[in-house]
């Protein structure tokens, strides 16, 4: 529906290849494959840690020390009968990587993204990188030097009626001033029903120069004959060609996507702290410590070092030494909050490079969501022990908030009203963070829907064999698979009411907090 059909057969002729399977890796299979690709490849070296079940929602406490990618293969095969998944635990030499259409890289080092990446621009593969470190995120997009978007938005096109035209160099087209025309500048556009200047009726795609919300300009009309009245003016979808650089190419000469426009100074501190990141695991083989000052500081001296080599990548404004230093004290965490942003992100870009439809990420995106610690954190809050391993699910969490706020965390009761596409995402994420699964914690959670086969290519948590079966209760179960300390209580009750003698001011005022997973307006009112 969102797609169209021609873009789905694209799809269906893509082969991806994911590496990584930790949480951000699991994350961009889980979408894709729900997607529907003709096959996903993922590939993990490594083995599963305690730190991995932070965020990584397919591996259980029985995966640890075996391989990620090998664990998650069976469960992530079952989300999409039609999308073949397979793993692979070797190297990632060129003649592997020559059979896939896209290649996204996770949990990667510098040397491999270099490499890889000038591998898959020379090859026309479409590459993907995708980091993130604790509460950072980081995004790079390469589709090659000759990239056709057949539609960069995805929207029906849009239609005006004309009120008038004056004939000129830059001729002035004019709507009616009930609505805004809709057009941006570089749109193209053709006429029809025009009468006087018929000329204009049926004819080749013209572009726009938007001169306000209700006129535009369309080119040279001194030739044409003089308008009289009437007219429909149309958009037309044109292919437009982007040309990427490669990874080599752009990690010099960046350019970024701003996420967040309060934070757009950030970007080219970001840049270097990433790649300053990349070199201290090289230089020390592990990330800092978490909140450790001593590695902060080694890692500020070297992104220091990287900006003073190339000080136009920050506009030759100084390095933001304190944003630097936040991300070497939360490195080491592992959010499934961030994992799954990200990772959806990175999914959505995989789709477009598939299929030529909406704009992709133009080429760099970076990503930080600091308001999560406490605004009286200037350093430290606890002693440095409250932030290590526990060897527990919740290693990466507590690597950022610390021990005493995870259990704080595990005793919150949480009221979740809805279990359908949004329901089951918010249930895995709580199921990972470990939210109300502790003594005296729970989630209650309703939904009076049943599942019904429609559901299954969005809404995770449900397989063929759970249709008709209702949705609260099969969510419940799925996450406490996730986790076995949740506690969860299912209800298939509708909040209105005529459920107020159950969801009354005694079952509110017991709650710490209600998350509304509704997909309409008037519901969630």
């Amino acid at each position: 529906y969102v797609l169209g059909h021609q873009a789905m057969k694209q799809m269906k002729n893509s082969s991806v290849l994911i590496s990584g399977m930790r949480g951000l890796g699991v994350e961009i299979a889980k979408n894709i494959i729900l997607g529907g690709v003709k096959k996903v490849t993922v590939h993990d070296e490594g083995n599963t840690e305690w730190n991995d079940l932070s965020s990584q929602f397919f591996l259980t406490v029985h995966d640890i020390g075996k391989n990620r990618a090998k664990a998650s293969e069976h469960r992530l095969a079952e989300l999409n009968s039609y999308v073949p998944v397979s793993s692979y635990t070797g190297k990632l030499t060129e003649d592997f990587l020559c059979q896939f259409q896209v290649v996204v890289l996770t949990d990667s080092t510098l040397e491999e993204q270099l490499q890889i990446g000038e591998f898959c621009h020379n090859y026309n593969t479409k590459f993907i990188v995708a980091d993130t470190k604790g509460l950072f995120g980081q995004l790079f997009c390469d589709f090659g030097e000759k990239f056709t978007v057949i539609d960069k938005n995805g929207e029906e096109p849009q239609t005006a009626l004309v009120t008038w035209i004056t004939k000129g160099k830059s001729g002035l087209v004019t709507c009616i001033d009930e609505a805004w025309h809709g057009f941006q500048t570089g749109d193209y556009v053709t006429f029809s029903q025009v009468q006087g200047m018929t000329e204009l009726n049926n004819c080749k795609p013209v572009e726009v120069q938007v001169n306000d919300p209700y006129s535009f300009f369309i080119g040279d009309t001194s030739d044409f004959s003089d308008y009289e009245q009437g007219g429909v003016v149309t958009e037309v979808k044109m292919p437009q060609t982007l040309t990427f650089k490669s990874f080599k190419e752009a990690l010099k000469e960046p350019k970024y996507q701003v996420s967040d426009f309060g934070k757009v100074n950030r970007q080219g501190t970001l840049h270097f702290a990433f790649q300053a990141l990349h070199q201290f695991v090289k230089d020390y083989r592990r990330l800092p410590k978490p909140w450790e000052k001593t590695d902060a500081e080694l890692l500020v001296a070297i992104a220091n070092k990287l900006s003073e080599n190339d000080p136009s990548i920050l506009n030759e404004e100084p390095l933001d030494e304190n944003l630097v230093r936040k991300l070497a004290y939360v490195a080491r965490g592992n959010l499934s909050p961030i994992t799954a942003f990200i990772g959806g992100i990175a999914a959505q870009e995989v789709m477009k490079a598939c299929t030529g439809k909406f704009m992709p990420l133009h080429q760099w995106m970076y990503f930080d969501a600091l308001e999560c610690l406490p605004e009286e954190n200037k350093g430290v809050p606890f002693p440095e022990e409250n932030f290590a391993p526990r060897n527990c699910r919740y290693d990466g969490q507590i690597a950022i908030f610390g021990a005493e706020f995870q259990e704080e965390l595990k005793m919150q009761k949480y009221f979740l009203v809805g279990a359908g596409a949004i329901g089951c995402e918010l249930m895995k994420n709580f199921a990972m963070i470990g939210l109300g699964a502790g003594e005296g914690g729970s989630i209650t959670v309703t939904d009076m829907d049943t599942i019904e086969k429609s559901n299954l290519n969005r809404q995770f948590l449900f397989r063929p064999g759970d249709v008709t079966k209702m949705k609260s209760e099969i969510a419940a179960a799925a996450v406490r698979q996730m986790n076995p300390s949740l506690q969860v209580i299912a209800h298939q009750n509708r909040v209105g009411p005529e459920t107020e003698n159950v969801y009354n001011q005694d079952f509110f005022e017991n709650l710490n907090g209600v998350a509304n997973a509704l997909d309409n307006v008037e519901t969630r009112k």
